[in-house]
């Protein structure tokens, strides 16, 4: 039987603004990415997530970002790599101190959005958020995307990678992710959508938006949870992944 990882980004209400579906999806995953109040998410949000993280028995990450909440942290800034060292220290550090007084333990880093695609190609940057995990825990994993700069970063500070993919986001012929700017980024019909996932985990490849066919070796796939039908779309991945017999469960 296949394993795959099935993870999901979590806790990006803040305020009075409640967005995604997290206790409808948390029955259905494996591992979640907690936002850390930077690009989404605030103290009393992360504190709910990690508690109901933790009643669902399900392992928990941090999801540094950009500090850019009107854009989601999906916008690209001009940062020197000492400063993605100072902002993903903060925020896993905080993330961390709501994990401990809740009796739990932090099981990866997951970079956000902009931040995440800047080192997926960005040696730099990538090493820079690998040191900042090493630096605060280096049995933590890190998650990022396959066959990216994020292999050689963790190979540089030892830490353990969980390569990931996509289940909605189309991709380039060099195994990036086609950008939320061009219109086809977005895979909006769950019945590609999840060929797509049962074909890069049994097969370990994957269609480009050019047509070609390559190599993909993921080790968790990613459930966005602010979708319309997000809840409905983890649902059927998780029940498609049983017909297949691909068992859910996060690394360990």
């Amino acid at each position: 039987m296949v394993t795959i990882d099935l993870n999901c980004d979590l806790g990006e209400g803040f305020g009075a603004y409640q967005i995604g579906n997290d206790d409808k999806i948390l029955p259905f995953v494996s591992s979640v990415n907690i936002a850390c109040g930077f690009h989404a998410g605030d103290p009393t949000v992360m504190r709910q997530t990690v508690e109901k993280s933790l009643r669902n028995n399900v392992e928990i990450g941090a999801h540094p970002g950009f500090p850019d909440l009107i854009g989601f942290g999906r916008r690209m800034m001009r940062v020197s790599p000492d400063e993605v060292y100072d902002y993903v220290l903060y925020q896993i550090g905080a993330l961390d101190g709501f994990i401990r007084a809740a009796g739990g333990r932090m099981h990866h880093v997951k970079p956000h959005g902009a931040l995440y695609n800047m080192a997926a190609t960005d040696q730099e940057i990538g090493d820079a958020i690998a040191k900042a995990i090493y630096q605060i825990n280096p049995e933590l994993f890190l998650y990022g995307l396959a066959n990216s700069k994020f292999i050689q970063a963790a190979e540089k500070y030892e830490l353990r990678l969980v390569q990931e993919a996509f289940a909605d986001r189309t991709y380039q012929l060099d195994g990036t992710l086609t950008s939320r700017t061009e219109e086809n980024a977005i895979i909006k019909n769950e019945d590609i959508a999840i060929e797509q996932v049962v074909q890069m985990v049994k097969e370990g490849n994957v269609k480009t938006v050019g047509g070609k066919i390559i190599n993909i070796d993921a080790q968790t796939i990613c459930i966005h949870g602010d979708g319309e039908h997000a809840v409905q779309f983890v649902e059927k991945i998780y029940r498609t992944f049983r017909l297949n017999d691909i068992s859910i469960c996060a690394p360990k």
